[in-house]
């Protein structure tokens, strides 16, 4: 992955997580993905589109729905590596999610999933932001 010293580092996941959502965070609307280790691959969920605790309900369905090993969560960082106001926001999600759902949650650096899902001509850029960080955490994994 990456290696400056605020960035997330490739995770020490267990065989067993198999099955995997993602999230790409943002303030009105969070792209979300599933995914598993089997095939390496992702495909785009609805975005979440709420705020507060209205985006944690629809988390949880989400996860009740697709009963996933472990989350991942994206979390931005300026193009030199700095952490950001999103970078933090993005951390206290991910943190909740581990507070509330008592499963795994792996950041990955999401620089640029955004500008990629645009540039590919993503209809819905944060789900396709969303699968392109889980694509990256899926590669990440022996």
């Amino acid at each position: 992955m990456n290696s400056d010293a605020s960035a997330p580092r490739t995770p020490q996941v267990p065989a067993s997580a198999q099955l995997f959502l993602a999230f790409d965070y943002g303030l009105k609307r969070t792209g979300v993905a599933s995914g598993n280790r089997i095939t390496g691959t992702a495909s785009p969920q609805a975005t979440i589109q709420a705020e507060g605790d209205a985006r944690f309900v629809q988390v949880a369905q989400r996860i009740a729905q697709w009963q996933p090993d472990a989350l991942v969560v994206g979390v931005p960082y300026h193009p030199d590596g700095a952490a950001h106001e999103n970078t933090a926001r993005a951390q206290k999600f991910a943190r909740q999610l581990r507070g509330r759902h008592g499963l795994p949650v792996f950041e990955v650096d999401e620089r640029y999933s955004t500008t990629e899902a645009h540039a590919l001509g993503a209809k819905d850029a944060d789900a396709a932001s969303a699968c392109i960080i889980l694509e990256q955490f899926l590669r990440s994994l022996p």
